[in-house]
């Protein structure tokens, strides 16, 4: 049992990194700056892109948004799906208001997550020709 539990930290005790070599010029603390300004800029990026985009709703099958439209900074007027009939919105901060039923549903738009998920696993099967693509 010793036997193996040294084997096995043998390969701890070699330097499997680089080594470690001090910070000697101003230039490698601007380098690190820059490298951690540039990565909390990007955070900050993908959650405002995330917001700005609505990433994160959340659906089911009997209830979906069809459409929505900024009337005002904080207004929107909204076309929602329920079961088969479609009603009309109107979206405050403060209320939400039942405008209209739709007598003629508008068309449901074609999910992007089924036409992604097509082109994903054509790609992993390793068809990764791209549309319109020619052969050479």
């Amino acid at each position: 049992m010793a036997k193996l539990l040294s084997c096995s930290l043998a390969g701890f005790t070699s330097p499997s990194f680089a080594d470690n070599i001090p910070l000697s010029s101003p230039a490698d603390y601007v380098s690190i700056l820059l490298s951690l300004v540039v990565v909390v800029a990007l955070v900050f990026m993908l959650g405002y892109l995330m917001r700005r985009f609505n990433v994160t709703h959340s659906g089911s099958a009997q209830f979906k948004l069809i459409g929505s439209m900024s009337v005002g900074t904080k207004e929107r007027i909204m076309v929602v799906e329920v079961g088969k009939e479609q009603f009309l919105l109107g979206v405050t901060s403060q209320s939400i208001n039942h405008l209209a039923r739709l007598d003629t549903p508008l068309d449901t738009p074609a999910a992007g997550g089924e036409q992604f998920r097509h082109k994903l696993s054509q790609f992993m099967q390793g068809n990764k020709k791209t549309p319109g693509a020619t052969d050479e």
